[in-house]
């Protein structure tokens, strides 16, 4: 400012990249918005300012003010407004977005593609990533890490490898995120031994070190297996020092395997590092219930109460034209709360009269049979299925997100759901896709 350089357009933006990088958002933001002459590369730094701080609703609006004031975005700007809908998991934004980068000229720009290839992928539309890849002229580690990444998040470990071994003939070697991906891949479509030699692999031939998100997919891997010690022994061989989420990733591979023993001191190993996990608490809470073991139950709520934590509310939408839906647990603040209540409940009916029966042993709290079915038939994805089933038209797809693991009886019952509707619902909860169809699942029940 003393130098008289306040408002040059390259020390401003540089200025505000600073700002923003240092957490101080609001300070980058004031700085572009007193510059008297803005251009995309001050608009580019907002935006990518806002990504970094996760407001992502923020990027799309700030994209749109652009657009009025007459900017015409660059591939800088098309990667950060669809990775913003990639986050928020917006398809029908991230498609009007894509064909903005088709009348741009930017939609082959590969850095584009890969962001196309993420953002379908998380929104639920495999096959809208598949065309992305396909369709893209030039392919560098990214777009085919990507690629990979996009398939075994949807579940479909051996499409991953097959795209692997496409990317060695072409002479790319795999770098540590390609790897990530191949381990992800793996761990969720219960490919153990294939997960293993990938490991081996990445550090012999290619020579990566693994880092901890690496180590963590393989206890994941053998985890879900059910080889708990093997996971434990890996743990305890690493290099570098364990944190809470790969204990944690441990302790949910207790659950699953429900081994009550193991968890007690698995979950003490996460909160010796991270006192305030509730997670770690639900999780152990929800081992003992399985057993049946509501006094264990009682106390493990006790300590979460004396250190005054709680359970993260489930939440699941749902995009309607272009609008979002939320809902939580038995939720009454939705306009259309008392339709969709009633919504359930035929369509609850249906699914008893074709052999449904509420797992009963996902509630964990200790209360009588009637209660927990209306818990259980109130969880937030079934109320998002039955609002979109209400407002969508007959046949469409249905795509609902969700920021936790969907339970066992939600699983069970979009099954039922999607036979009887006829009609394919794809649910992402915290750890993958989910594409329910003809009442069977492509997760193949392993998830």
């Amino acid at each position: 400012m003393k130098s008289g350089f306040e408002f040059n357009l390259v020390v401003t933006c540089s200025l505000a990249h600073m700002y923003i990088k240092a957490g101080s958002l609001s300070d980058g933001e004031r700085l572009i918005s007193l510059m008297p002459n803005c251009n995309v590369v001050a608009w580019n730094t907002l935006m990518s300012g806002k990504a970094q701080n996760r407001c992502f609703e923020g990027v799309l609006d700030q994209y749109c003010t652009m657009k009025k004031a007459g900017f015409k975005p660059d591939k800088i700007t098309f990667v950060t407004v669809i990775s913003s809908c990639s986050e928020l998991a917006t398809l029908g934004q991230g498609k009007q977005i894509h064909a903005e980068a088709i009348k741009a000229g930017a939609s082959s720009i590969v850095d584009v593609v890969s962001s196309l290839v993420s953002m379908y992928s998380r929104c639920g539309s495999l096959q809208e990533s598949i065309k992305a890849f396909s369709e893209g002229k030039q392919r560098d580690i990214v777009l085919w890490s990507s690629m990979i990444s996009a398939y075994g998040f949807h579940g479909q470990g051996e499409e991953a490898i097959k795209l692997f071994d496409e990317m060695e003939k072409e002479n790319l070697p795999g770098n540590e995120v390609t790897f990530l991906s191949l381990l992800y891949a793996c761990s969720h479509c219960g490919l153990k031994d294939k997960g293993l030699d990938f490991f081996e692999l990445m550090v012999q031939k290619y020579g990566l070190k693994p880092r901890l998100e690496h180590y963590n997919c393989v206890v994941d891997l053998l985890g879900r297996s059910g080889c708990l010690e093997d996971a434990e022994a890996m743990i305890r061989s690493m290099p570098m020092k364990p944190d809470a989420i790969i204990w944690k990733t441990l302790l949910s591979a207790c659950k699953i395997h429900k081994n009550e023993e193991m968890a007690k001191w698995v979950a003490e190993e996460v909160l010796r590092i991270d006192p305030q996990d509730s997670a770690s608490y639900i999780l152990l809470a929800n081992i003992h219930a399985s057993a049946n073991k509501w006094q264990d139950v009682s106390e493990v709520r006790k300590a979460m109460r004396g250190k005054m934590l709680k359970k993260e509310p489930g939440i699941s939408w749902v995009e309607i034209k272009n609008e979002v839906h939320q809902f939580r647990l038995d939720d009454k603040s939705h306009p259309q709360s008392a339709e969709i209540n009633r919504y359930l409940e035929e369509l609850f009916s249906e699914m008893k009269m074709r052999g449904y029966v509420p797992d009963t042993s996902s509630v964990t709290h200790d209360m009588d049979n009637e209660e927990k079915e209306y818990n259980l038939a109130h969880h937030s994805e079934k109320m998002a299925i039955a609002f979109a089933l209400m407002n969508c038209p007959e046949g469409m797809p249905i795509r609902v997100m969700k920021n936790l693991r969907v339970c066992s009886d939600c699983h069970v019952a979009i099954k039922y759901i999607s036979e009887i509707k006829n009609l394919e619902i794809i649910v992402r909860d915290a750890s993958r896709f989910h594409h329910f169809k003809d009442g069977t699942c492509s997760c193949g029940d392993y998830w």
